[in-house]
């Protein structure tokens, strides 16, 4: 009698181990941040409002799949210390399906450290769980104190941010090629303490002020047992809305909406926050009584719009340059409505229709073949032009959300977070051999990755409708 095969694990799919990590992390920081929940409620309530009142935004959601993801998507953000802290995150977070995607180097803006953002790639994960987690490394070179830096890198140096078991289980599913249930949640309860907060310093207050004073982050990211989640932020469909009614709900927010102006036709990311909180802290010492606060962890809500093209993105970079090279927003915020007048008053150069962002190619779209045009493909009635196909209704286009990060903007959230306005500058050059060294991967291409999603689509539009190998053409 032959024995029997044991019976094959079944894997839970990393689409739903990040939604179980998304939910448990939601709910710490809920826990840590009761701010956090009523910006939830605010969210949700404006979001809810959107959809009521624009029938056309909820149908182009509906179709794209995006709307069942608007209530559970969130972007968190977390500061490393180490190359090997970096190294594991890759490794953490690939559990979830999550890539590094992008390079962002902060130093440019004043903040000494450069990050990229672990997020899925593929659409199909995307419309499950978009969770983003925007990971930040020190750059312990822009120290310019050569004792204190060496002294940062020692305390860095001994500190372990993952649990033994959090590592085994990464190592679990490098070898197996996936985690069974058990092992899912036993995974995510153990990554979350790499996220958790800590009131105890590990460093003495002496330490840490000398940290503070050569720069807020550094002593963020060198004075705790971990990286702490600094800020989970939910998306909504009207930031403005949420900006206005965020003093209903006992809650200050920062003077200005980073990245674009309000627009008919939403772009890339806006981004606005409430001030970070003053948390007790404890230091280290011989009595281990000396008490302080710190200040890092806030709230933030975002808009996301669609991605733009590199002559897209270029065009936004120059009209926003011109606008930040001018005026300046004080930590009063006293000149907040002259920004927000002059950001609106030069976006009148980017265009501001779907069709002229595409024809012009600023943005990206998804394309599909509409049932019609199939029936005419089917009576060898389809025109030949690209563009007499959209015209008919033959073929038509979505706008591609954008899934990542602006550094201008992520400069201007953490700066007023950490409760100043300061512009320090750093003499210093991108390093991004260095962080790809220390991630031990390539960080992927974000335009490359829109680019292969919209060429992707038309080519299937185009198969649907016979015309394989058809293309559009913009206006140069």
């Amino acid at each position: 009698m032959s024995r029997s095969s044991p019976m094959p694990k079944t894997f839970v799919s990393t689409d739903r181990i990040r939604s179980l990590f998304t939910e448990a992390m939601s709910q710490m920081y809920r826990a840590e941040v009761p701010q956090y929940g009523a910006l939830i409620e605010l969210v949700a309530d404006v979001n809810a409002g959107c959809l009521e009142n624009d029938p056309e935004l909820r149908e182009r959601l509906a179709s794209a799949g995006e709307l069942e993801r608007i209530d559970v998507e969130r972007h968190g953000a977390i500061r490393l210390g180490t190359a090997e802290e970096l190294f594991t995150i890759r490794r953490l977070f690939a559990v979830m399906g999550m890539q590094a995607v992008g390079y962002y180097d902060l130093s440019v803006a004043g903040v000494p450290v450069h990050s990229t953002s672990f997020r899925p790639v593929d659409e199909a994960a995307l419309n499950v769980n978009p969770f983003r987690v925007f990971t930040s490394l020190l750059r312990l070179e822009l120290i310019a104190d050569e004792g204190l830096r060496g002294e940062a890198a020692a305390i860095l140096a001994v500190r372990r941010i993952y649990t033994p078991r959090a590592i085994a289980l990464i190592e679990r599913h490098e070898r197996n090629g996936g985690l069974t249930a058990p092992e899912a949640t036993e995974f995510v309860a153990e990554a979350l303490e790499t996220f958790r907060w800590h009131g105890e310093a590990t460093v003495s207050a002496e330490t840490y002020k000398r940290l503070h004073d050569a720069h807020r982050l550094i002593a963020d990211v060198v004075s705790f047992k971990g990286p702490h989640i600094n800020h989970l932020t939910p998306r909504t469909l009207d930031i403005d809305a949420v900006q206005a009614r965020m003093p209903e709900r006992g809650i200050t927010p920062k003077a200005v909406i980073e990245g674009p102006p309000p627009r008919h036709c939403d772009i890339l990311l806006r981004q606005t926050s409430f001030k970070a909180l003053e948390e007790r802290i404890g230091f280290s010492g011989d009595d281990g009584a000396t008490r302080g606060t710190h200040t890092a962890r806030f709230g933030e809500i975002e808009q996301r719009g669609v991605a733009l093209t590199a002559k897209g993105r270029a065009l936004y970079d120059r009209l926003l340059a011109s606008v930040r090279g001018e005026v300046q927003v004080g930590a009063g915020g006293a000149k907040a409505g002259a920004y927000d007048s002059e950001l609106a008053e030069r976006f009148k150069a980017l265009p501001d229709g779907w069709d002229e962002l595409r024809r012009q190619d600023l943005a990206f779209f998804r394309y599909s073949a509409t049932a019609g045009g199939i029936a005419a493909a089917v009576r060898g009635t389809l025109p030949g032009d690209p563009e007499a196909l959209i015209a008919k209704g033959y073929l038509v286009f979505a706008p591609i959300v954008y899934e990542d990060f602006l550094p201008v903007s992520a400069a201007g959230i953490f700066q007023s977070n950490l409760g100043t306005d300061q512009q320090q500058n750093y003499a210093t050059r991108s390093n991004r051999d260095a962080f790809e060294a220390a991630l031990g991967a390539t960080v992927q291409d974000e335009l490359a990755l829109y680019a292969e999603r919209q060429t992707a689509s038309l080519d299937a539009a185009m198969e649907a409708l016979g015309l394989a190998g058809l293309q559009l053409k913009t206006v140069a």
